[in-house]
């Protein structure tokens, strides 16, 4: 049975608050948190550690809520998404009727990598519509980039406010319709200066080389091993099924690696290609969604030409 703002909504009821102060975020948060413990919902926070512990501070001492660790569940999108489906699933098989989160986008993520963070606020419109999930996603405006807001607007149907209300967003954008959009890439300052290694049409073995070629101990080898096997996916996929020629280039900076693979076609078909497991027989799918798992970022970008597919290992360039 679903409750308060979320009553007869089928499917995930998905809401951003903004907040201009720490008692607007309150205002919003507790009465949430506090109608889902007395609903007997299961009811959780995953926030930052500072706003985690400005809406613990506000509970009543022994309140059932459960908080996760923010900073692990936003590690990397197509995670995230897989660790929550996984949670909202196991809370329905144990009879939940709705269930209640409230959580945030690190704001670490508001520069360059947030192109993809954007991607999963609106994949995940489609990815938890299958559970009776009613969420909250916190966005702080005196931190918050103008241009970081508008994508709020537009991959968040409705808005909370401080005052009681749910109001649906004028600017909201189905995610089939805003993930095949061609965002802007914010270059990688490594890529001001010329690849360490440039390969055309080269095998997944020559792919793999050409990382290892790269690394010169700037990054853990779990993250470059993690990169080995996201490059050789990809040029993989990009050979099999993109368009001549295969294009594949490596920079090595002082704490990351960063390779770009490019072809002649036009990329996945799926708008939820990376964030999602691949669906039906999407060519490449798994590949990709692989990528998303393994690389602290990923971007891609329909060129003039071609489609190009951007990995990071190591620290991502946050701009």
């Amino acid at each position: 049975m679903r409750t308060g703002a979320a009553t007869q909504h089928h499917g995930y009821y998905h809401e951003a608050i903004r907040y201009a102060s720490d008692e607007e975020l309150l205002a919003v948060a507790v009465p949430f948190l506090l109608g889902g413990v007395e609903a007997g919902e299961p009811t959780f926070v995953a926030l930052g550690e500072r706003t985690g512990g400005l809406v613990r501070s506000a509970l009543p001492a022994g309140s059932p809520v459960d908080f996760l660790a923010g900073g692990d569940v936003y590690a990397r999108p197509a995670a995230a998404i897989r660790s929550y489906r996984q949670l909202l699933a196991e809370q329905v098989a144990a009879g939940a009727g709705q269930i209640r989160i409230i959580g945030e986008v690190p704001p670490t993520s508001f520069g360059a990598t947030w192109d993809w963070w954007a991607r999963y606020e609106s994949a995940i419109n489609h990815a938890y519509d299958d559970f009776p999930l009613w969420s909250m996603c916190a966005y702080d405006t005196r931190i918050t980039p103008t241009s970081v807001m508008a994508d709020v607007a537009r991959t968040h149907p409705r808005f909370a406010t401080a005052d009681g209300r749910h109001l649906p967003s004028p600017n909201w954008t189905p995610p089939t319709d805003y993930l095949r959009e061609n965002r802007p890439i914010v270059p990688d300052p490594v890529q001001a200066q010329p690849p360490a290694v440039e390969l055309t049409d080269p095998t997944a073995a020559e792919a793999r080389a050409a990382v290892h070629k790269a690394d010169h101990g700037q990054v853990p080898v779990d993250d470059v091993e993690d990169l080995v096997v996201a490059v050789s996916e990809i040029v993989t996929n990009a050979l099999r099924h993109g368009r001549p020629p295969v294009r594949l280039r490596v920079w090595a900076g002082d704490d990351r690696i960063v390779a770009a693979v490019s072809d002649g076609g036009e990329g996945p078909d799926d708008p939820f290609c990376g964030l999602l497991p691949a669906s039906g027989d999407a060519p490449g799918g798994l590949g990709v969604w692989i990528t998303y798992q393994s690389c602290n970022h990923v971007t891609w970008q329909r060129e003039d030409g071609g489609f190009m597919l951007r990995l990071t290992a190591g620290n991502a360039y946050t701009g």
